[in-house]
């Protein structure tokens, strides 16, 4: 009787299956191991049904492809299909070379005369067999990661798209991080357009949740609301036409999503602000040399989230609040906005989070003591700090923008 498995591998016992139902074929394979003291383990099955409860759990099949049971590729692709990790050897007659060579095309390492085969012959194609469907593995593994890749580089395109600003005094910097060990592409977005008029928009959103559907439900908000805002619509009417957009596009009833939005007058000297289950966004004001002036959050009237009740009911009040905005003289002005990756990691061994307020002091701390540091820099630098005070990585996903407005080079003003 033939040794009962015990071990598999490329560096230990080989862990191998032989489907034949000839008794003295299944005979000569295993004296031919024998002979050329191949380190395997070998079990046999008599029929391929015998063989599918034997099959899990083995590195190689040898597969006879005449069975009675099973014939020509039959047996192979029921294998291909549900123990696709193993590895196949066919094993047919010297009449069949074609039927070998269609074996290796659908499937199969590698094929084996009967008859023809000699004792290290064997345990070569064996081991070869192995080595050829790990390394087929490693290539479909990395095709798959390149092109989760590349969808994952087009949706995060669609999601941080480049600003379209025309007034030089304007700048903007933006980061997006995943949260979680997987790195995960989120939901999280955000854009910024100056219209015909002079007005400046800028929106971050984020859909709840984190994965391939929350993302591609972001970019489809994101490229809505840019369309109304091109097309001048009243800021009522683009929220509830993003929610519907939501409701047609999610998933699952229980996908959602929260905005802030910040308009900014042509004047640079006012904004308003309109909210939809976010955080407010903060207002930096710039001294002298770009030191920080005061930080403040910039409060609107909430409105519910779309994605929370039917769109088709929904129709909230998004007017939002008018806000003073700093005066360019006095060295002008940022607004952060954030989606709440950015303030709910912890500050500490115990369950306080970091909150807007905490995140005020952050800026603060940082940009005295390095007032002319560039914006980017400066999201860098939040971020970072917000990891070490959480003890790593973030659960959650963030995007942070700053859009920031200072007199241009030689005015007055």
């Amino acid at each position: 009787m033939m040794p009962e498995l015990d071990g598999a591998g490329l560096d230990g016992p080989v862990r191998v299956l032989l489907v034949e139902d000839d008794d003295g074929d299944a005979l000569i394979v295993e004296e031919l191991l024998a002979e050329a003291g191949a380190d395997i383990v070998l079990r046999r099955a008599r029929s391929f049904a015998e063989a599918k409860g034997l099959a899990a759990g083995v590195s190689c099949v040898l597969l006879d492809l005449g069975l009675p049971d099973s014939q020509g590729l039959a047996g192979l692709g029921w294998l291909t299909e549900h123990e696709p990790q193993v590895a196949v050897v066919v094993l047919t007659g010297v009449a069949d070379v074609r039927l070998g060579a269609a074996a290796v095309r659908a499937g199969a390492q590698d094929y084996l005369f009967k008859g023809q085969v000699e004792a290290g012959l064997l345990s070569r194609v064996i081991r070869y067999a192995m080595e050829r469907r790990l390394a087929q593995e490693a290539n479909r593994e990395l095709q798959a990661a390149r092109i989760y890749a590349q969808e994952n580089a087009r949706l995060e395109r669609g999601l941080l798209p480049s600003p379209l600003l025309a007034d030089p005094r304007l700048t903007t910097a933006a980061r997006y991080l995943a949260g979680g060990q997987q790195r995960l592409l989120g939901g999280d977005f955000y854009d910024v357009i100056q219209v015909g008029d002079g007005w400046v928009h800028a929106l971050i959103g984020d859909v709840c949740g984190r994965g391939p559907a929350e993302a591609a439900l972001g970019v489809c908000l994101r490229v809505a609301w840019r369309a109304l805002i091109l097309a001048g619509r009243p800021a009522g009417e683009i929220l509830a036409t993003v929610a519907q957009v939501l409701d047609h596009e999610r998933d699952d009833d229980t996908m959602f999503a929260t905005l802030c939005m910040v308009s900014i007058a042509p004047d640079r000297a006012s904004a308003w602000v309109r909210l939809a289950g976010h955080m407010p966004p903060l207002l930096i004001s710039h001294g002298p040399g770009g030191a920080v002036g005061t930080i403040r959050e910039l409060a609107a009237p909430a409105c519910p989230p779309p994605g929370l009740g039917r769109a088709a009911d929904w129709a909230p009040d998004w007017s939002g609040s008018q806000v003073e905005l700093p005066a360019l003289s006095g060295g002008g002005w940022s607004v952060l906005m954030f989606t709440d990756g950015l303030i709910e990691g912890r500050i500490g061994p115990g369950s306080e989070r970091l909150g807007s307020e905490g995140l005020m002091n952050l800026v603060t701390s940082i940009r005295t003591a390095e007032p002319s540091l560039p914006d980017d820099q400066l999201l860098e630098r939040v971020i970072d700090e917000v990891r070490k005070l959480n003890g790593g990585d973030l659960d959650d996903d963030l995007a942070v923008l700053a859009l920031s407005c200072r007199p241009a080079a030689g005015s007055a003003s």
